[in-house]
């Protein structure tokens, strides 16, 4: 077998290295959607979505890929967040910045979830925890009034210049009508108050056509920021399993059914974040529902 010490040629080494490091990338990235269907329970496995390295997700990655490589920018945004750091959450840095955006699903990806073509619209979405705005931005033109929240005041700034509409995050429960769509993306395990916010979408979601979509980190490892530091929530979710299947099937038995949610789909997707100086892009692992109220 070819080793990189054989070959004389700096040029050689390097494509040999490139070839090794995109291989490993590619079996990485076959992981990300994964999914053992018959470790699922028997009622779970028909709704289970097969999601693939689309498009959509290629264009993000060559995005981090290019961003990384600014290094004079790197440099800047790490002696920015050094100092900044001191006093201001990460994201409200990134939210200053213009910088750490996420992605966790593609228009496509979207769309196949929902069980919808392209023409489809709805009146009114509520994307929850909403951050820069860019997963809003892929979901937003399918609806007529699109609104936000999000608890970072530098990340309010950042929504208000992409013209969506932010509410308050004790406004949102009580504005009067429902939402067709609402979006919980990587919150539920960020927040004090888990069950309690799953109540609150429910009461306020369209009660019979209304759909939640709600993204979760697995395995699930619930923690809340207070004062720069990391606390247990005072709610508590009872999610039970080792493995991705297990963990995903907990959270059907035990935390939906107890709220009022069915699921209708889902699918396992990497949560991707804008990397820095040491890496393109980060990535955790996904589990996407498409929740109805029952």
């Amino acid at each position: 077998m070819w080793s990189s010490k054989y070959l004389r040629s700096p040029l050689s080494r390097s494509l040999l290295l490139n070839m090794r490091h995109q291989g490993d990338e590619e079996r990485d990235q076959f992981q990300w959607y994964a999914c053992d269907t018959e470790l699922l329970p028997t009622c779970l496995q028909p709704l289970f979505v097969q999601s693939y390295l689309d498009v959509g997700t290629r264009t993000f990655l060559r995005q981090c890929s290019e961003k990384s490589s600014w290094l004079f920018v790197q440099i800047y945004y790490s002696l920015v967040t050094s100092v900044f750091g001191l006093f201001m959450s990460k994201t409200s840095i990134n939210g200053l910045l213009g910088r750490g955006s996420m992605f966790v699903f593609s228009e496509e990806q979207f769309l196949r979830l929902l069980r919808v073509g392209p023409d489809w619209k709805a009146t009114r979405v509520l994307d929850l925890g909403a951050g820069d705005g860019e997963v809003t931005k892929i979901i937003s033109p399918y609806f007529e009034e699109v609104y936000v929240t999000e608890v970072s005041p530098t990340m309010k700034w950042q929504l208000k210049k992409k013209q969506y509409r932010v509410l308050g995050i004790n406004e949102w429960q009580d504005t009067g009508f429902h939402y067709n769509v609402i979006s919980c993306l990587n919150l539920l395990d960020r927040c004090d108050r888990p069950l309690t916010l799953l109540k609150d979408i429910r009461n306020v979601l369209e009660p019979i056509k209304g759909r939640l979509i709600l993204a979760v980190v697995l395995p699930f490892q619930p923690y809340v920021e207070n004062g720069g530091k990391w606390e247990r929530p005072s709610e508590y979710l009872e999610v039970t399993g080792e493995t991705w299947e297990e963990q995903a099937a907990s959270f059907s038995n035990d935390v939906f059914s107890k709220v009022g949610f069915a699921i209708e789909s889902f699918t396992r997707l990497p949560y991707l974040c804008e990397g820095d100086l040491y890496n393109d892009h980060y990535v955790l692992d996904d589990v996407v529902f498409i929740l109805k109220p029952v």
